[in-house]
């Protein structure tokens, strides 16, 4: 999110963290902030691998996606879909011969074995069954597509509606989060 420590999305994710570091020993994680220190968008240059600095950043950042075991996402929704810089991210994952490939079947993901928790986090309600919700459907097609089928969602919704609601939205989700999220 974009919005630093006014995030609610950045708080659901920290608190997914949190409770993975209490209930896992020997957890070893890996921050990576988008918002602070965002990816460049994919280019054509960027395929070519024309900036040194900017192909080292891409590797790095394919290197902590296929040694990570759980992975943690932070998916405000910002005009119905995510934000551009998880986008950016997600380009640098969904990388052919890396992450998926293309066989006479079909594609076929390659970074299966990982779970994927969302934290989501919306200002308006926003069920995915509304058809207004682009957010979960994707991340749910896009992990998919790369063979990582353990994907779960900590949503807390209508955010902006009013204080109060925002209160009762992320009560609601810390406790899913403290009470219901598997730990793989």
């Amino acid at each position: 999110s974009i919005l630093g420590q006014h995030s609610a999305s950045r708080e659901l994710g920290a608190a997914i963290v949190a409770r993975w570091q209490r209930d896992v020993r020997g957890l070893e994680v890996t921050h990576r902030d988008l918002a602070a220190n965002p990816l460049p968008h994919l280019s054509g240059a960027s395929l070519a691998q024309a900036d040194a600095d900017e192909a080292a950043t891409a590797a790095a950042v394919m290197d902590e996606f296929l040694s990570a075991d759980v992975i943690v996402v932070g998916a405000p929704m910002y005009n119905f879909g995510i934000p551009s810089q998880l986008k950016a991210w997600i380009d640098r994952v969904a990388v052919a011969g890396k992450t998926f490939r293309y066989t006479a079947e079909g594609p076929q993901g390659l970074a299966g074995g990982k779970q994927v928790i969302v934290a989501a986090t919306y200002g308006g309600k926003h069920p995915v069954e509304s058809g207004r919700n682009f957010v979960e459907p994707y991340l749910r097609q896009v992990f998919a597509f790369l063979g990582i089928t353990d994907v779960e969602f900590v949503s807390a919704e209508g955010l902006s509606v009013s204080p109060g609601q925002r209160v009762t939205s992320m009560a609601g989700a810390r406790a899913r989060i403290d009470a219901e999220l598997p730990l793989a």
